[in-house]
């Protein structure tokens, strides 16, 4: 199967050796998204509640780029420095997702690039 290779300047350019996401046949992988303004390249000013938002904001121009919606995501995996803000990251999840909600996995880390809080990679099936 041919890759197809997702991109959107709504969200921050791979500041790596990666794609926004990729899309191989009905699924989309979408990379990894940490708080970055898409316009500055900078971090989202603010709390950890602005960073998650922010998070949630890039990823949601990926998929929309890709021709899906939130309803789509299938799976989310959120990397969070502190668990403790495992309830924020929930509540402003809620304002993204409905239910049937996709599955998910949280995952304690010990750091993130540039000095995030937080990132959330998704896989979308169309």
């Amino acid at each position: 199967m041919s890759k197809q290779i997702i991109s959107t300047p709504h969200a921050p350019a791979a500041i790596g050796i990666y794609s926004q996401a990729v899309r191989v046949g009905n699924t989309i992988w979408v990379s990894g998204q940490i708080p970055l303004d898409p316009k500055t390249k900078e971090m989202v000013p603010g709390d950890i509640e602005a960073q998650v938002r922010q998070v949630f904001e890039n990823l949601k121009a990926i998929v929309t780029a890709a021709g899906a919606g939130f309803d789509d995501v299938v799976k989310a995996t959120v990397f969070l420095v502190d668990l403790s803000h495992f309830a924020l990251v929930n509540k402003v999840m809620a304002e993204y997702f409905r239910e049937p909600y996709p599955a998910r996995a949280a995952i304690g880390v010990a750091a993130l690039p540039r000095g995030a809080q937080v990132e959330v990679e998704c896989i979308v099936a169309l």
